[in-house]
């Protein structure tokens, strides 16, 4: 497996949105879909706790066999339905997760852990339709090939799903349904980012 700071695929590549976009100071995070945790070890430099979350069983041991710190909580199960206290958070991210639920429903729980005037940090992917989804798309595929002329492509194990349930505009008017303030950005490597302040 390639040394941690040589890895590189599209969700590592948007680790530093979610890191930018945490709430000054914080204290409690949580990373939903930790996945093999290489998230969790990133933000647990940056905040007091990390609580990391997955489904998946046999992903959460190689999460727990990494490289990891001792502010770190590995926690099997449904972020939806495991109980969290309400605003009991500074920072809920994701990176690559809330496509395998109920976006709507993602969201909504999101906003109900993180505290007044905490951050809601996504990266997320979608299904391109449209015409400008193509030329992003095409933009992506040469952005690819020109990063890995340079990195390390790094598989993750993680469970996916492809093509993801919604397109890009679906997942953009939901997310100004549930959290009509929110930040929806189009990336380049197939991507996008959603961010969010709730309100004090």
């Amino acid at each position: 497996m390639p040394a941690m700071d040589t890895r590189w695929n599209h969700n590592i590549h948007y680790h530093p949105v979610v890191l930018g976009a945490l709430p000054d100071p914080c204290d409690r995070v949580l990373d939903v879909g930790c996945g093999e945790g290489l998230l969790a070890r990133e933000l647990s430099g940056r905040a007091g706790h990390v609580t990391a979350i997955d489904l998946d069983a046999p992903i959460l041991d190689l999460a727990r066999a990494g490289e990891s710190a001792a502010n770190i909580d590995y926690v099997e199960g449904n972020f939806l339905t495991h109980p969290f206290d309400k605003e009991s958070f500074d920072a809920v991210v994701s990176v690559a997760t809330v496509h395998h639920m109920d976006l709507a429903d993602a969201l909504t729980r999101m906003s109900e852990l993180v505290r007044p005037g905490g951050r809601v940090a996504i990266i997320g992917l979608a299904r391109a339709r449209s015409p400008l989804d193509l030329a992003y798309a095409a933009a992506g595929s040469i952005g690819t090939r020109l990063h890995k002329l340079t990195k390390t492509h790094w598989e993750t194990s993680a469970p996916k799903i492809w093509p993801p349930p919604h397109t890009f505009n679906e997942a953009r008017a939901t997310a100004h349904k549930v959290l009509p303030t929110s930040q929806f950005r189009r990336q380049i490597l197939f991507r996008y980012s959603l961010t969010w302040t709730k309100p004090r």
